[in-house]
C-alpha cells in the first residue's frame, strides 16, 4: 500500500515537472515567480497539474472566487473583437485613470500585467551582493527569489507579536540594505502593518536604499495606503493588482506607483509593451465603478467573520486577518493535513518553514468554506498519520538558496 502511494506520488511528480520542464528553467533564470506557481508547485503532490476535480474547493492560492465584476465582463466581451490590435493607448489610459483618482501624476503611475513583475524588477533594481532585500518571515517569497537572482542577501525578520512588520527590527538587521519589502496585509497572515511604522521605516532606511510596499491585499481592509508617500516624493514604490479584489488574476494586470525616477530603474528591466487589451478594458471599468470594492470587501469580511466565529466555537487556533487570507495552526504538521484535505476535495494553501504547523487559507465563498469546515473537522478528528504515509518529494526543492525541480 506504501509502495503504491509512492509510486503514484513520483509518478505525478514526473508528469508535472515534464509539463513544466520549459517554463521552469526560464522561471528560475529569471526570478519572475509568481502567487500562481506557488501554490501549482506546492500542490504537486497531492494534485498534479491539469483541471481540479469536480466541485473541488479551491482555496489554496488567494484567488477570489467571484472574478471580475459584471461591468469588466461586459467590458472583455465588448473589446474582443477588437484584440487583434495592440491598442497601447488603453495601457497608457490606465495609468491616467489611475493617477487621476488618487491625486498623482500620470508620470508616477506605470501598468504591469499583474504586480509580480514590478516586485521582481525592483528586487534586480536596489539590491545587489552588496545591498540586501530585506523582508518579514513568513512573508510573500517571489522577491527572494530574485535576490538569488541579483545576489543579494537575503534577510528576514519575524513578525512583531502583532504579527505587524517589525520595522526596527529589518533596519537593525540590514544596515546594508538595497531593499526594504513590506507586503500590507501580508502575505500570508492577513495582517497589518501601521502606516505609522512604515514612515518611520522610510525616515530611517539607509541613504540610497528603497522601500517597497506591497498592497495587493488592501482592499479587504481599511489600512491606511501608502500612496501618500508616493506622492511626498519619498523613496517609495507601492504595487497594486488587479488580481485579488477585483478577481482578475488570470487576466494580469497591477501598477506600480512611484517617483518617474524609480519607476525609470525598474523600467529598465522590463522594457515596455501593451498589455493585453481584455485585461485593461476590465481594469478601466473596475476602477469606474464605485460599487465594486466595498460590495466584495463586505462579502469577504462576512464570510471571514462567519469562518473564524466557527473555528473559535471549535477551540482551533488561527491568526486573525483582515484580508482573505488567514494562517490556522492545525497543531501537527501542515504537510500532512494539506495532503488530507486535498483528498477530501479541499485544496488548502501552503505552509511556510517559519511556522511549520500553520497552513494558508483563502477566503472563499460561504458554501465553499461550510465544506472547508466540514472536511477539516473531519481531519483534525482523525488520528495523526505520522508515520504512516512516508514524506514525499515535492516538484521544488531548496539547493543553495534556489528552489529547483527535482522528479
Amino acid at each position: 500500500m506504501e509502495s503504491d502511494s509512492r509510486s503514484r506520488v513520483s509518478t505525478a511528480s514526473r508528469r508535472l515537472f515534464l509539463r513544466l520542464g520549459a517554463v521552469a528553467p526560464a522561471a528560475l533564470a529569471s526570478g519572475i515567480l509568481g502567487e500562481s506557481f506557488f501554490a501549482a508547485s506546492a500542490r504537486a503532490a497531492s494534485h498534479p497539474r491539469g483541471p481540479f476535480p469536480k466541485d473541488a474547493v479551491i482555496i489554496d492560492a488567494n484567488e477570489n472566487p467571484l472574478g471580475p465584476c459584471a461591468v469588466a465582463r461586459e467590458a472583455i466581451a465588448e473589446i474582443t473583437g477588437d484584440s487583434g490590435r495592440y491598442s497601447f493607448w488603453l495601457t497608457e489610459d490606465l495609468g491616467k485613470r489611475f493617477a487621476g483618482q488618487h491625486g498623482l501624476k500620470p508620470e508616477f503611475v506605470r501598468a504591469f500585467p499583474g504586480s509580480g513583475e514590478p516586485l521582481h524588477f525592483s528586487v534586480l533594481a536596489f539590491t545587489s551582493t552588496s545591498r540586501s532585500y530585506v523582508t518579514a518571515d513568513p512573508g510573500y517569497e517571489a522577491g527572494i527569489h530574485a535576490a538569488k537572482i541579483s545576489g543579494a542577501r537575503v534577510v528576514q525578520t519575524p513578525l512583531s507579536s502583532s504579527y505587524a512588520h517589525d520595522v526596527k527590527a529589518m533596519l537593525g538587521a540590514a544596515p546594508d540594505a538595497g531593499l526594504f519589502y513590506v507586503c500590507t496585509p501580508n502575505n500570508p497572515t492577513g495582517t497589518l502593518t501601521p502606516h505609522a511604522d512604515i514612515e518611520y521605516l522610510v525616515e530611517h532606511k539607509p541613504k540610497g536604499s528603497m522601500v517597497l510596499v506591497d498592497e495587493a491585499y488592501i482592499h479587504f481592509s481599511d489600512a491606511t495606503t501608502a500612496l501618500d508617500l508616493v506622492q511626498a516624493d519619498k523613496d517609495v514604490i507601492v504595487l497594486r493588482t488587479f488580481s485579488k479584489i477585483y478577481g482578475m488574476a488570470g487576466l494580469r494586470c497591477g501598477l506600480a506607483i512611484g517617483r518617474p525616477d524609480l519607476l525609470a530603474k525598474i523600467s529598465s528591466f522590463s522594457g515596455w509593451n501593451s498589455l493585453p487589451v481584455t485585461a485593461v478594458a476590465a481594469a478601466l471599468t473596475s476602477l469606474d465603478d464605485t460599487t465594486v470594492v466595498p460590495e466584495r470587501k463586505r462579502i469577504n469580511a462576512a464570510v471571514r467573520s462567519e469562518t473564524f466565529a466557527w473555528l473559535d466555537r471549535n477551540g482551533y487556533s488561527y491568526v486573525p486577518s483582515v484580508s482573505n487570507c488567514f494562517m490556522l495552526d492545525t497543531k501537527r504538521p501542515a504537510k500532512e493535513v494539506i495532503e488530507a484535505m486535498a483528498a477530501r476535495n479541499v485544496f488548502i494553501g501552503r505552509a511556510w518553514p517559519a511556522w511549520p504547523t500553520h497552513v494558508r487559507i483563502t477566503v472563499g465563498t460561504k458554501p465553499e468554506m461550510e465544506k472547508f469546515q466540514a472536511a477539516f473537522q473531519e481531519v483534525m478528528q482523525s488520528k495523526p498519520a505520522h508515520n504512516a504515509i512516508a514524506p514525499t518529494r515535492g516538484l521544488w526543492t531548496n539547493l543553495d538558496g534556489r528552489r529547483v525541480a527535482t522528479i
